[in-house]
């Protein structure tokens, strides 16, 4: 079970290798959000996104002779890359088996770290039986997007970061938001605030439609999204809280918060507009939850931009829908 002093061990692996994203703020988005908004921007990670820190996280503690036969994951784009890479500096072989609808740019980058991309049709195809089959044949090892210990060791990384650039802003309370798929980011977050900075309650983000950890944390059970598609918030959607996350998010975390595709589109633009940085929908949802659902929040919120990997169409569709 993954705890702080896992934590703080996946940070030593990964100083050096890992960027310690700032922390942002806007006058602007304070002033349409009525409260104090800051903005941890993981979009300027490695490969984009959070993900990276969990992936090197990771890879980087197997055994050397396991490592070097090489890993696999499943994923539908920013996991993939941040295994993609993270396994390129390590100079071992990886296998991304993901689905043929995700983003192109996302297939692309990947293949670009020097993965083997395996694609599949989610409607058709079961990829826990391509994972299973490759695995056996290659000695890979599987590298889980969410509930695996030392992934969310090392996306909680993020949240020992947060508490120090919250000291440095002189914030002893806030809410914290986090766009949430699976469960393993907020999860490691949940866990590092905890213990540095406890005056902190954090919350998941989702879109509306896949908002399964709201409702599971509401029932206070593991509830299950009706579909697993159609949503531009494509980073974060999957099936249902993890079994590993989804405790440590019930025993740490506060309500959820839903945001609409259109909210997503609009802090997309915000980003851009008043922080200048490159934010996709589902990287962005704890950003809209913040300035359009803040009814049910204090006066600080950090939001964290997850990711940034953005197809240009839909770059240029948030841009012409909520122009500056």
């Amino acid at each position: 079970m993954t705890d702080i002093a896992m934590i703080e061990a996946a940070r030593v692996r990964l100083d050096g290798h890992a960027r310690r994203t700032p922390l942002l703020s806007s006058p602007f988005l304070d002033e349409i959000a009525g409260r104090r908004i800051f903005v941890k921007p993981e979009c300027l990670q490695h490969t984009g996104s959070f993900k990276f820190r969990g992936a090197w996280s990771a890879i980087s503690a197997l055994a050397p002779e396991v490592r070097a036969k090489g890993v696999i994951a499943f994923s539908s784009g920013n996991h993939a890359q941040g295994v993609a890479l993270a396994a390129k500096l390590h100079g071992i072989p990886s296998v991304i088996i993901m689905p043929s609808d995700a983003p192109r740019i996302k297939i692309e980058n990947t293949r670009a770290y020097g993965a083997e991309v395996v694609l599949y049709d989610r409607a058709n195809e079961d990829r826990d039986e391509i994972g299973a089959r490759l695995s056996k044949e290659r000695g890979l090892t599987l590298v889980k997007p969410f509930d695996e210990p030392l992934v969310i060791a090392g996306q909680g990384t993020t949240g020992l970061e947060i508490a120090e650039q919250a000291r440095e802003e002189g914030i002893e309370k806030a809410d914290v938001i986090v766009p949430t798929g699976g469960g393993g980011f907020i999860s490691g977050v949940a866990l590092a605030l905890a213990a540095k900075a406890p005056g902190f309650v954090v919350h998941p983000a989702e879109p509306e439609g896949f908002d399964d950890t709201a409702r599971s944390l509401a029932s206070g059970k593991i509830e299950r999204n009706a579909t697993q598609s159609g949503s531009l918030c494509d980073a974060i959607i999957t099936p249902q809280p993890g079994n590993i996350t989804f405790p440590i998010v019930s025993r740490l975390c506060g309500p959820g918060l839903v945001v609409t595709e259109d909210e997503a589109l609009h802090a997309v633009a915000l980003a851009f507009n008043r922080l200048k940085i490159v934010v996709e929908p589902g990287g962005a949802v704890a950003l809209a939850a913040a300035i359009f659902h803040g009814e049910s929040l204090g006066g600080t919120v950090i939001a964290v931009c997850s990711g940034g990997n953005i197809d240009a169409e839909v770059f240029r569709l948030a841009l012409d829908k909520f122009p500056a």
